[in-house]
C-alpha cells in the first residue's frame, strides 16, 4: 500500500470527535483525491505532514520543541518521507528524531487534525495538513534536543509556555484526555 492510500484510508476510517474536526476530515481526504502528491512538500497549495504529542510515562508532562522558525514551543512533527511506509510511520520517525527518545508507545489513530500556514518551501507560504497523534514515553526517557529545534523540554500538562499557540493546546487537551490522564485545569 502505497502512503497516500495509507493516509486516504486512516482519514477514511478515523471517526472524528465533533464537527469541526469533521470538516477538518473532509477537507484533507478532498485533498488527497485532487492531488497524487499530497504528502510531499511540492504539493502546491500545502501537503499532508504529521504531529506527535509526546507525553510522560505519568501522563502529567509533555514534551515540547522550540521550533527553530516560528519561535514558538510546539508538538514534534514534520514532513513525510519516501521511506515513510504509513503516516503512523512518518509521525514517529519525527517524533524520534526531534525528542531522542527511541521507545515511544505510539496511538495509531490520530487524535485531531490542524491546518495551518507555514513557510517550508523556498517559493513563500503553503499549508500543513497536520494529522496530529500521541505517544507515551517510557519513565526513563531522556529528551535530546535534535539540530532541528532551539530547545526541547518538558512542561507540565496543564500549565503550557507562553509561547505556543491554541492549536498545540489543543492538542494537549485531547491527548491527555485520549491518554487516560486527569485534567483538572485546561492546558
Amino acid at each position: 500500500m502505497s502512503l497516500h492510500a495509507d493516509a486516504t484510508r486512516l482519514l477514511t476510517t478515523w471517526q472524528p470527535p465533533d464537527a469541526e474536526q469533521g470538516r477538518l476530515r473532509s477537507d484533507f481526504l478532498q485533498h488527497l483525491a485532487d492531488h497524487d502528491d499530497a504528502l510531499w512538500r511540492s504539493c502546491d497549495p500545502g501537503h499532508l505532514t504529521t504531529g506527535l504529542l509526546i507525553v510522560s510515562a505519568d501522563r502529567q508532562q509533555v514534551l515540547l520543541t522550540l521550533h527553530h522558525r516560528v519561535g514558538l514551543w510546539l508538538q514534534t512533527g514534520g514532513h513525510c518521507e519516501a521511506t515513510d511506509a504509513t503516516l503512523v510511520d512518518a509521525a514517529l520517525r519525527e517524533g524520534r528524531e526531534e525528542s531522542g527518545i527511541d521507545d515511544l508507545a505510539i496511538d495509531p489513530a490520530p487524535v485531531r487534525l490542524a491546518r495551518h500556514p507555514a513557510t517550508c518551501r523556498p517559493d513563500g507560504e503553503t499549508d500543513h495538513l497536520d494529522v496530529q497523534f500521541v505517544a507515551i514515553a517510557p519513565a526513563d526517557a531522556i529528551a535530546r534536543r535534535s539540530a532541528e529545534s532551539l530547545d526541547l523540554a518538558w512542561f507540565d500538562a496543564t500549565s503550557l509556555p507562553d509561547q505556543t499557540d491554541d492549536q498545540v493546546r489543543a492538542l494537549v487537551r485531547a491527548g491527555r484526555a485520549r491518554c487516560g490522564a486527569e485534567s483538572s485545569t485546561p492546558a
